[in-house]
């Protein structure tokens, strides 16, 4: 019990933690991006058969039975202006993010829909500097054509229509479209996580902001989802793996923007992207498989170019 709640409590910094401290982010930013992957993929079995808006409320709805014992473990922190500031704002996006990320995964393949996250790290060469002062390298701009390039790749099967034809069939596409939105704003929201933590702590600020999410979603599912309300119910096998997963990721990106730059972790979190593409391949049968793994992966050496070099 007492290696758990040392491990809840790494805002404080114990000493056996601060040994770990340069390495251990990434340790936790890739189980970050395998716990990313993993909701991905059942995300998208959860909407074969549920309505979208459900789906997006259990995203947050059902990490809450995994992300609340960890109260247990931790100190409440003394909440400041900030803390509430980034909660509002934050959870407000992300309420945003969690509809339009499952219409993303709804109407377009997972291997071409979700290596468009990676655009994040891209967006956040504009943001981090403007929310919290974090400037990643000039290599950026190498990184900037990587990303660029690599979608390019996930529709290189449409080249014969013409040199652009990659690019406008990627942009025709409402999958695409919907995630380079989420793409955006979590460029903007990762900025505000970072002040959440540091106002909070980690698992405090993972917990609050799920809480906000859920419940500022319940008038958005009164109107927008009504008729299928008892789906949130009566599909709980496929809606609770989604829950799981994603309160997983909560918790991992959290420590690891603790330790290191959210740029850094982002990158890493990114790989997801290769892991989707991979598994949706085997798993939905998904086609132009040489592609788009080669563009995903061309996006995430694009990532690591902006925020690791």
């Amino acid at each position: 019990m007492r290696v758990v709640y040392s491990f809840f409590k790494l805002s404080k910094k114990p000493i056996s933690l601060l040994k770990l401290q340069a390495m251990g982010w990434l340790f936790l930013a890739f189980l970050t991006a395998i716990c990313e992957a993993a909701k991905d993929i059942f995300s998208k079995i959860g909407l074969k058969t549920t309505n979208v808006f459900i789906v997006a409320w259990a995203y947050r709805l059902y990490s809450l039975p995994f992300l609340l014992p960890l109260l247990l473990f931790i100190d409440i922190p003394l909440l400041n202006v900030k803390y509430w500031m980034a909660l509002l704002m934050g959870g407000s996006l992300n309420v945003i993010t969690s509809i339009f990320y499952m219409k993303a995964i709804k109407h377009s393949d997972l291997s071409l829909s979700v290596p468009m996250v990676t655009f994040t790290p891209l967006f956040l060469l504009l943001t981090s500097p403007l929310i919290v002062g974090e400037f990643p390298s000039l290599l950026g701009v190498m990184g900037i054509v990587a990303i660029v390039l690599g979608s390019y790749f996930l529709n290189y099967n449409q080249k014969s229509k013409g040199i652009l034809a990659p690019f406008k069939a990627l942009l025709s596409e409402k999958g695409p479209r919907y995630m380079l939105l989420v793409a955006f704003i979590w460029s903007i929201t990762s900025n505000i996580d970072k002040i959440g933590v540091q106002s909070s702590s980690p698992i405090f600020w993972a917990i609050t902001v799920s809480i906000f999410i859920a419940i500022a979603m319940i008038p958005i599912i009164l109107v927008w989802a009504r008729e299928d309300f008892k789906q949130i119910i009566t599909n709980v096998h496929r809606l609770t793996p989604i829950g799981l997963f994603s309160a997983l990721t909560l918790i991992f990106q959290m420590l690891a923007i603790n330790l290191a730059l959210v740029a850094y972790v982002i990158a890493i979190k990114r790989t997801s992207a290769i892991l989707v593409v991979l598994v949706s391949f085997w798993l939905f049968r998904e086609r132009n498989f040489k592609y788009r793994i080669i563009g995903a992966s061309i996006m995430v050496l694009g990532v690591f170019l902006i925020s690791i070099f």
